[in-house]
């Protein structure tokens, strides 16, 4: 549907602007009315054609959602009122669909509803981790510090997401580049190549045999490949979206070579990132630990948690399931115990989170530094083995003569 920007004046005749999404611009005149505004202008910001391409282009990014809590802190804190607050961030928000999501929690709020409730609305937008921290900055009365440090741990955990994937877009290039290559090659270069060994009718060394027979299979049913991978691609979405499928892939993850441990490191500092950032906000331990159980992101972890979030509401330590966890270091289960013998949880949580983070930041460097050179020998041993595949028999037959 369409998407309108609003200026009206209200029963008080205060001006107010904001955004609704409705089917004609007539329509959105009724519902104003029908809330007793004096309508000044209404304007179409979006078509609603093309839908799907706008919904993509502007989806709400992790980075959108930070900058709108650090300037949303910074408006409360100078004593503006919520609701005015809300409005001025819709003019400041670049991303249509935050703006009108803004535009739209302001209304509601406007209306009796508290901003937590206006949040829970939007789940798409807004996580349930983000909602409980801001329910608790509600109830102690101090939202802008909640809203604040909340932007801050959003923002780590985002820097340290971009960082993984910025580290692996160049491996992942270069492999995709080599596959292709590869399947250029084998498809037009290849055959154009051993065609005269072929015809030569001499004995050819396994390596040519196999490469001329892949060749040729690719060459005739190269239609089969694509429906093999594509089918391939679809089988394994609907095995990930199984609950059963979702703990498998999981349980992979984490027994991987070499990123098995950065991948444990990542769900460990996730973990603690927003359980602290909970229990800063003055959400109590079982609570956090339940929502942390949805932010976390692994299955395995996911199950965890939720044992130990029985074994705290009977009563025993947080750290009694951890401990006997091959999946939890024994530092950080022994560190949560001191944490909840001090009434310190919040430091530890803090200090094994930059801990963790460190190591990740560390090994992440490393894994550059080494995928480098592991590139330059995969990319080496597969152009040597079709140049000798190709040119020693080639060899052989002009030495023959």
């Amino acid at each position: 549907m369409p998407i309108y920007k609003y200026k009206v004046f209200d029963k008080d005749k205060k001006a107010q602007e904001g955004m609704i999404e409705a089917n004609s611009k007539d329509y959105v005149g009724e519902i104003l009315a029908g809330k007793g505004f004096s309508i000044v202008s209404i304007l179409e910001v979006s078509s609603g054609k093309m839908k799907f391409n706008l919904d993509f282009l502007n989806r709400v990014k992790t980075k959108d959602v930070v900058v709108f809590s650090r300037q949303f802190s910074v408006l409360i804190s100078a004593n503006v009122s919520m609701v005015q607050a809300l409005k001025i961030l819709v003019d400041q928000t670049a991303n249509v669909i935050l703006k009108m999501a803004i535009s739209e929690v302001a209304d509601e709020v406007d209306a009796g509803s508290t901003l937590s409730e206006a949040l829970g609305r939007r789940p798409n937008i807004f996580s349930n981790f983000y909602i409980s921290v801001v329910r608790s900055g509600e109830t102690s009365g101090k939202l802008d510090e909640v809203l604040s440090y909340l932007a801050d741990e959003m923002e780590k955990d985002y820097d340290m997401m971009s960082k993984i994937k910025g580290a692996m877009i160049y491996p992942a290039f270069v492999l995709s580049s080599l596959i292709i290559v590869g399947i250029i090659m084998m498809i037009v270069v290849v055959p154009k190549l051993t065609a005269i060994l072929t015809e030569s009718g001499a004995e050819l060394p396994m390596a040519t045999k196999i490469l001329i027979g892949t060749s040729g299979f690719m060459q005739k049913y190269w239609w089969l490949l694509i429906v093999a991978a594509v089918s391939v691609f679809a089988v394994l979405r609907w095995y990930i979206k199984r609950p059963q499928g979702k703990r498998q892939i999981d349980y992979i993850k984490l027994r991987l070579p070499i990123f098995g441990h950065l991948f444990q490191l990542i769900y460990l500092v996730r973990f603690t990132r927003s359980m602290n950032t909970l229990i800063v906000g003055g959400v109590t331990v079982d609570n956090s630990l339940k929502v942390a159980a949805e932010v976390v992101g692994n299955k395995i972890y996911q199950e965890l948690i939720e044992e130990t979030i029985k074994e705290v509401e009977d009563g025993n330590s947080i750290s009694s399931v951890f401990i006997n966890s091959k999946t939890i270091p024994k530092m950080v289960s022994q560190m949560l115990n001191i944490g909840e013998k001090t009434g310190k949880m919040d430091v530890i949580l803090e200090r094994i989170t930059d801990f963790y983070g460190r190591e990740i930041s560390n090994m992440v460097a490393n894994l550059m530094a080494l995928m480098e050179p592991l590139i330059m020998v995969v990319m080496g041993v597969a152009v040597g083995i079709m140049v000798a595949a190709v040119i020693l028999p080639m060899y052989s037959l002009a030495t023959s003569f």
